[in-house]
C-alpha cells in the first residue's frame, strides 16, 4: 500500500481504477480501515471511476510526522487530512462517500470545499449540520448501548437493563473507564462493536483479524478517544480545524447530490431517525434502507453498495 506525505501525516492509502477519469474518495469508519471499501471499489473501478481509499489518522500505516502534533480525531481535522491527500494526488474535483466516521468527514468536506465536491454519499450515521448534537445516549440503539456499557464499563455494578438507561452524566463520569477499556484490550473492544452492531454471523474471524492489525497503530487509542470526547462535548476540536467545525454547525443544509443509506438492522443508528436527514439536503436526495444489513454495509453488502454508488457518482 503506498504512502503519501502531507504537512502533518504520512497517509497510507489505496488508489485503484483508471487514473484519468472521475475520482471518488472513500472514507472508512470506526472500528475499521480502508479495506472496508475493497468490494465496493471493484464495482466503481469497473464502471470507470477511480477510487482513493485512505487509512484515517490513527489507523493502519498512517503516521503523524511529528511527536509534537496532537493526536486528535474530530471530523473537521480528519476532513482537512482528506483534502490534503487529494491535493497531494493532484485531484481537484471528486465525489466522496463515507461510512460511520467517514460520513461526517464527507459532510465536512462538502461544507469546507463545496466547489470541489461533486456528490456525497453518507452511510450508517447522522449529519452534524446545523448544530445537530451527537451524544453518547442517543447515538446508539438501546441494545448496542447496553452492550457497550454493560460489557466494558460496568461488568459487575450494572445489569444490561440498567445500562439501557444510561444518561450523559454517566458518560462523563466514566470517560476514564472508556479510556481504560480502549487501552487494555483494543482488539477485544473493537470485536465487541463488530459483534453487536450488525446481525450475527456477518463476518469471519480471518477478516476481523486482518482489520484488527490496523488498530495496532500507536495513535489509534488517542485518536479514537479524542474523536468520541469531542462528539460528547468533553474535549475541544483540534485547533487547526475550529473554522471548519464552526462552519459545519452554521450550515443548515447541503445542495449537492446526496445519497444516504444504512442497514435496516443497524445496531448504532436508528433507521427511523435517519429518515429525518432529508431536511439537511436541499438538492437531489435519496434515502435507502438496506434489508437484513447492519452497521457495516460496505462489508455486508458490497455489491449493492457498489451499484448504488456507481449510479450516484455517474459511472458508465
Amino acid at each position: 500500500m503506498p504512502d503519501i506525505q502531507t504537512e502533518r501525516l504520512s497517509i497510507s492509502f489505496r488508489d485503484t481504477g483508471p487514473r484519468h477519469s472521475k475520482a471518488a474518495l472513500l472514507l472508512h469508519g470506526w472500528p475499521d480501515d480502508c479495506s472496508t471499501w475493497d468490494g465496493v471499489a471493484e464495482k466503481l473501478n469497473w464502471s470507470g471511476i477511480r477510487t482513493i481509499m485512505p487509512n484515517l489518522r490513527g489507523f493502519g500505516g498512517t503516521r503523524f510526522l511529528s511527536d509534537d502534533l496532537e493526536r486528535t480525531g474530530n471530523s473537521g481535522v480528519l476532513a482537512m487530512d482528506a483534502i490534503a491527500l487529494m491535493d497531494a494526488l493532484g485531484i481537484e474535483d471528486f465525489s466522496v462517500a463515507g461510512h460511520d466516521w467517514g460520513a461526517n468527514i464527507a459532510e465536512a468536506l462538502a461544507v469546507g470545499w463545496p466547489d470541489r465536491i461533486e456528490a456525497i454519499a453518507m452511510l450508517s450515521t447522522s449529519p452534524q449540520l446545523d448544530e445537530v448534537p451527537i451524544h453518547a445516549e442517543n447515538s446508539a440503539t438501546p441494545p448496542a448501548r447496553a452492550e457497550w456499557w454493560s460489557r466494558w464499563f460496568h461488568p459487575r455494578k450494572h445489569s444490561v437493563e440498567r445500562a439501557r438507561n444510561v444518561r450523559r452524566d454517566n458518560v462523563r463520569k466514566d470517560s476514564k473507564s472508556f479510556a481504560q477499556a480502549m487501552g487494555k484490550d483494543r482488539k477485544g473492544f473493537a470485536l465487541a462493536m463488530w459483534q453487536s452492531w450488525s446481525p450475527p454471523g456477518w463476518f469471519d474471524e480471518e477478516t476481523f483479524e486482518q482489520v484488527a492489525r490496523s488498530f495496532e497503530n500507536p495513535d489509534w487509542v488517542d485518536v479514537t478517544l479524542h474523536a468520541y470526547r469531542t462528539r460528547w462535548g468533553e474535549a475541544p476540536p483540534d485547533a487547526h480545524s475550529l473554522w471548519l467545525e464552526e462552519r459545519v454547525k452554521e450550515t443548515r443544509s447541503l445542495s449537492l447530490p446526496a445519497l444516504v443509506f444504512q442497514g435496516a438492522k443497524d445496531g448504532v443508528v436508528r433507521p427511523d431517525g435517519a429518515r429525518t436527514m432529508a431536511e439537511k439536503f436541499d438538492g437531489p436526495f435519496e434515502y435507502i434502507v438496506l434489508p437484513e444489513v447492519g452497521h457495516f454495509p460496505t462489508r455486508e453488502a458490497p455489491d449493492m453498495v457498489g451499484e448504488l454508488l456507481t449510479e450516484h457518482f455517474g459511472g458508465c
